[in-house]
């Protein structure tokens, strides 16, 4: 019975259970991860900071196209200026992995102040064909601009990344995955903050009914603008992460393929759910990289991800955010 006399419904959660189980459900994830070097070989270490930096490249994706409304193919762009910022930065300025990060950042927001004041003006599919002209502009770049990003070669012999001045440089995959993980869960743990401020209340009010927005006098644009240039920031600090895992950049980095699997991991998350998004990131990554390599299937990466898309979106329809656990699991009994 609940507190006024009425029966409680069948299934339903007490208040305070339900955040108290997904903080529970988030410390066993955090503390796989923080073993996973212990007992994983160094290939599935790699593999494993590879997709955390990938998770945070979704979410950039998920802060404009499923808090904002506003589909994106153009993130791999700020992904790509990010890593050769970070590679330059790295092999002319510092080795310092917290400076690279920031850097990069920093560049990745500024390239995105005038691509995204023309792109924030578009809508629908016009605003993803746009974002997809920006990522082919910068990847042009990348491959042409052979005194800055070397070309097709790319920009190879990086250092080993310093995390902060005074550490040592991490050579062991391990050690470097660990850097990784702290910065991808301080970065998730202020986006997911960023979810519960007026801001973001604003943006959802975008995605879900502009004209009304703009009715009661919200900037409509200003807010499309500024979450434009904070996922590119975002994007930024990925192209950074990446650089210290790979210690080499290439065009390929900052393609039409990478932009299209982020967009892909965020449609089968669940769009608007930042864990969802990383979810997907991982799944997709593994269905790509782990799963398409196997000698049954060997070559045929590309179609398994396809698959993979049309089972989500006919099974899925909320991603995998939108799974939950049978009743009988979840229920709590009363007296």
């Amino acid at each position: 019975m609940s507190p006024s006399g009425h029966a409680r419904p069948a299934g339903s959660a007490r208040p305070g259970r339900q955040p108290a189980a997904r903080r529970l459900s988030a410390a066993v994830v955090v503390a796989g991860l923080a073993l996973a070097p212990f007992v994983l070989g160094p290939y599935a270490v790699g593999t494993l900071s590879r997709i955390l930096v990938f998770a945070l490249l979704a979410m950039s994706v998920n802060l404009l196209t499923g808090l904002t409304g506003l589909p994106t193919l153009g993130q791999s762009a700020y992904f790509g200026v990010g890593a050769y910022t970070a590679a330059i930065t790295a092999t002319r300025l510092t080795d310092v992995g917290i400076l690279q990060l920031l850097i990069a950042a920093a560049v990745s927001a500024l390239v995105a102040v005038p691509t995204g004041w023309l792109a924030v003006r578009a809508r629908g599919v016009v605003f993803l064909m746009l974002t997809l002209a920006v990522g082919e502009i910068v990847y042009s770049a990348a491959v042409n601009w052979k005194a800055l990003t070397n070309g097709t070669d790319g920009v190879s012999g990086i250092p080993p990344v310093v995390p902060l001045p005074g550490m040592p440089a991490l050579e062991l995959d391990g050690l470097v995955y660990f850097y990784v993980l702290a910065v991808f869960l301080l970065l998730f743990a202020a986006v997911a903050r960023l979810g519960s401020t007026p801001f973001a209340l604003a943006l959802r009010g975008i995605r879900d009914n502009e004209p009304r927005m703009r009715a009661i006098g919200y900037p409509t644009r200003r807010y499309a603008l500024t979450v434009y240039c904070g996922a590119g920031a975002l994007a930024g600090a990925a192209g950074s992460l990446w650089v210290s895992v790979q210690r080499f950049v290439s065009p390929g980095d900052a393609g039409f393929e990478i932009a299209a699997l982020a967009l892909l991991a965020v449609v089968i998350g669940g769009s608007g759910s930042m864990r969802g998004a990383c979810a997907g990131a991982a799944l997709v990554w593994l269905t790509r990289d782990y799963l398409g390599n196997l000698e049954a299937v060997a070559g045929r990466g590309p179609l398994l991800l396809g698959v993979l898309f049309v089972v989500a979106v006919y099974t899925l329809p909320r991603g995998l955010a939108g799974l939950r656990l049978p009743p009988q699991l979840t229920r709590k009994r009363t007296a």
